[in-house]
C-alpha cells in the first residue's frame, strides 16, 4: 500500500501548534526541532535528516513517530503524542486513579461528571495514556484495540 505524506510548510506547522496550544496551554520543542509530516488526516514527527528526502517519489507504508490526528478542525493525539504534550500541558489533563487506568486500557469508557469541551489527556502518575473526549456523562476512550490490555484468567 502507498501512501502519500509530505512536510508540512511552516504555516501548516504554526496552525498546528496553535492548535495545540488552545487546547493544552502548551506544545513540547520537540515539535519545532523535528520535521512534521502529514498524510491524509495524521501527523508524524521524524528527525530533521530527512527533510531532504522527496517523500512522494517512495513507496512508504510508515513513516515517523505517529503523534496526533486532525478532524474537522481538533486534534487528537496518539499514546505518544499525549505524552509528548502531556509533560508541558497546563490544562485539559485528568487524572486517573490505578483502578481506573487499569480500566481505560482494557478499551473502557469511564464515567465523569464533570462536562469538558474538546479533547483531554489521561494521565496516571507519570504514565500518559492517550486522549479522551466526554459526552453524555463519560469519557470516550480511543486505546486502540492492537493495544489494549487483554486478561487472561
Amino acid at each position: 500500500m502507498k501512501r502519500n505524506y509530505e512536510f508540512m510548510a511552516s504555516r501548516e506547522v504554526k496552525v498546528f501548534l496553535q492548535k495545540i496550544d488552545a487546547q493544552w496551554g502548551s506544545h513540547p520543542k520537540a515539535f519545532k526541532e523535528q520535521v512534521l509530516v502529514k498524510g491524509k488526516e495524521k501527523i508524524y514527527l521524524i528527525s530533521r535528516g530527512i527533510d531532504g528526502v522527496p517523500l512522494n517519489k517512495l513507496r512508504i507504508n510508515n513513516i515517523g513517530l505517529y503523534i496526533a490526528e486532525v478532524k474537522d478542525e481538533q486534534v487528537r493525539l496518539s499514546i505518544e503524542g499525549s505524552r509528548l504534550v502531556g509533560e508541558v500541558a497546563t490544562k485539559n489533563v485528568i487524572e486517573f486513579t490505578r483502578d481506573e487506568a487499569k480500566a481505560w486500557l482494557r478499551g473502557e469508557d469511564m464515567p465523569r461528571g464533570e462536562e469538558f469541551q474538546g479533547f483531554s489527556i489521561i494521565k496516571c502518575g507519570d504514565d500518559f495514556l492517550g486522549t479522551c473526549k466526554w459526552k453524555e456523562g463519560r469519557i470516550l476512550n480511543f486505546v486502540p484495540k492492537a493495544r489494549r490490555l487483554v486478561e487472561i484468567h
